[in-house]
This record gives structure tokens, sequence and C-alpha cells, in this order.
């Protein structure tokens, strides 16, 4: 029987590639999207062209609400039974600003998104989750780096869920359920176009140790290998996957 993966904001950047990956491995793929409906419907056509058609479950959910997240579970577990891991990934980041210039409206958005939300999808996961399974936590090299005269609420968030989980490793270990996290770099996704300089990973890749920019496919094998069994002694622990940024 095939294992199941629940992807927080599957349908863009890091999470699509990451339900392609755990498709093409044989996993059923159950993942959430906020409204987009078309990049949804691509990431399912993806999913299947990658894996078995009929194992990918798309839902349309708000992790900033509590009954969105609870309906989102709910769905997978009809759908496909037990769940075997969860990546805590969707978030969001707002355009370029210095701190002075934010607007409280905008620290609340992104801070209801990036922790409350997170912290939503990892109350229900630590629910449904049994020994044996994983938690990733998708973080960011911002939480490290700060984010100046850019994005430090989003920086402020991503540290939230660096520390959601160290504590939450610490809880559910003895339940057998491991929790790790990732902190991508600079990878090219659409969210540097969300957070209105869309070359932002072109200019600023040359400037890694790796003389490059990351794939969303590169950050995606790393998720996989916290979550797969190869990774059985491995908990609260954060992974940069950053080329030495």
């Amino acid at each position: 029987m095939a294992k199941t993966v629940l992807i927080t904001g599957g349908s863009r950047g890091i999470g699509r590639a990451t339900a392609v990956l755990f498709a093409s491995k044989g996993w059923n793929v159950a993942f959430s999207y906020f409204g987009n409906q078309k990049s949804a419907d691509e990431t399912c056509a993806k999913c299947e062209r990658a894996g078995y058609t009929g194992n990918v479950l798309a839902r349309k959910c708000d992790v900033r609400d509590e009954l969105s997240v609870i309906d989102l579970f709910t769905a997978a577990r009809e759908r496909f039974g037990s769940i075997e891991g969860v990546v805590n990934n969707a978030g969001i980041v707002a355009p370029q600003s210095s701190i002075a210039e934010m607007d409280v409206e905008r620290m609340k958005t992104v801070f209801d998104t990036n922790i409350l939300g997170a912290y939503l999808v990892a109350r229900e996961a630590a629910r449904t989750l049994h020994s044996g399974t994983a938690i990733v936590n998708v973080s960011s090299m911002a939480a490290k780096l700060g984010a100046p005269g850019e994005y430090i609420d989003y920086a402020g968030s991503k540290g939230a869920i660096d520390a959601l989980t160290i504590g939450l490793a610490k809880e559910l270990g003895p339940m057998g359920i491991r929790v790790n996290a990732i902190r991508p770099g600079i990878i090219e996704t659409d969210i540097h176009a969300s957070g209105g300089h869309p070359d932002r990973a072109a200019e600023l890749g040359p400037t890694c140790p790796l003389g490059r920019s990351g794939d969303p496919e590169e950050v995606a094998h790393s998720i996989f290998w916290l979550i797969s069994p190869d990774a059985s002694y491995v908990t609260g622990s954060i992974m940069d996957v950053s080329g030495g940024r």
C-alpha cells in the first residue's frame, strides 16, 4: 500500500517540486493551495505524469483558518487512509520594505500565514500522525540572516518555524514521530516576484559560495530524505539548503 504525504502550499515553487518528487517515488500526494486553481491543476497533472494516475488530491485551504486546516487533513485521510509525512510549507512574503515603512496589516498577514498557519498545520499533524512518520517544516535562511531592508517580518516568521521544529521534535519524539526543518536559500521560485523583485534569485545566486541559485527540485530532495526511513535517526534538525549562503 502506497504511503501518503500531505503538503501545504503545493501549487507552486518548492511545494510543487516536492509533490512531484513524492509522486515519482510512488507516494500518494495530498496538497493544499490557497486560490490559484489553474496552478493547482498543473501540479496535479505533473504528479500524475510522474507517478500513478489518481494518487493526487488537491484541496483549497487557508492555513490561517482552523476549520480549513482540519478539513484538509480529514480529506486526505478519507481519500488515502493514514498519512506518513507532512510538509509544512505554505507561506508568503510581502513586498520589500524597511520595518519603518511596514503597516500593521502587512505584518499581521505575514505572521498569521507563516506562523499561525504553520502552527495549526503542525497541531493537526501531531493529532494525526503515528509512530514511524515525520514532519518537515519549511523555514528560510532569512531566519538566520534577518533580511534587513527587505523582509524582516518574513525573517521573524521563519525564526518561529525554527523554534517550532526544535520544540515539536522533543514533544513528539517519544511517540516515534520525527520533526525536522529545512532552510532554503536563494531558490528559483516566484516568491521573489511576490516580494516585488522577480530577478532577485538571478542577481543574488552568484554571490553564494556555490556561485548560483538553487532549484526547487534540490530542496524537494532534501525534504524527501528527511521524511524517508533513510533519516530514521534525524529529528530536531534544521538543514540549510542554501549553497553555503
